[in-house]
């Protein structure tokens, strides 16, 4: 194919990837609306902006970080290690801590299980299984908590250095 075959078959690909874009919106008799890429005589074009397909282009690293002023206080090494080092004993205690509490919610949540309420008790003897477990819940829900403390936690400290 010669250069000027390949230009006009470039210019016709646009041509038509542009008139595939355009949008109609058809009203019928009945007032229903309904939008269509094939126009007829009920339908008007809608003037929409273009939509940007390209990929957001990226700024440069240096860009990206913000400077640090030249009269900010610095901290030695030594005394970073201590801050960091008194982080971790204090997350660990925190995870020590909130990992008892979910052992005794689960205890709690174990015990409140194996009983059966009076008022949950219906004609007959029988057990009113939604308000045993709406009394429940909040047991649960403390489990739930305090497991998704511990989690935290323990995502806090693996993120130390």
């Amino acid at each position: 194919m010669k250069l000027p075959g390949l230009c006009l078959l470039i210019g016709l690909f646009a041509a038509v990837s542009a008139h595939a874009q355009d949008i109609y919106k058809c009203a019928d008799p009945d007032g229903r609306v309904t939008y269509s890429n094939v126009p007829s005589k009920s339908c008007r074009k809608l003037v929409l902006d273009p939509v940007n397909l390209a990929p957001a282009a990226k700024p440069p690293a240096a860009a990206t970080k913000t400077p640090t002023p030249g009269n900010f206080p610095k901290v030695d090494d030594q005394t970073q290690k201590s801050r960091d080092g008194d982080r971790r004993r204090i997350l660990e205690n925190e995870l020590a801590a909130e990992q008892r509490n979910a052992e005794q919610a689960k205890k709690d949540l174990a015990e409140q299980e194996g009983i059966i309420l009076p008022s949950e008790r219906m004609q007959g003897g029988a057990v009113s299984g939604g308000k045993v477990q709406e009394r429940i819940q909040t047991y649960k829900d403390k489990v739930a908590l305090h497991q998704r403390n511990v989690e935290a936690i323990q995502k806090e400290i693996a993120n130390l250095r």
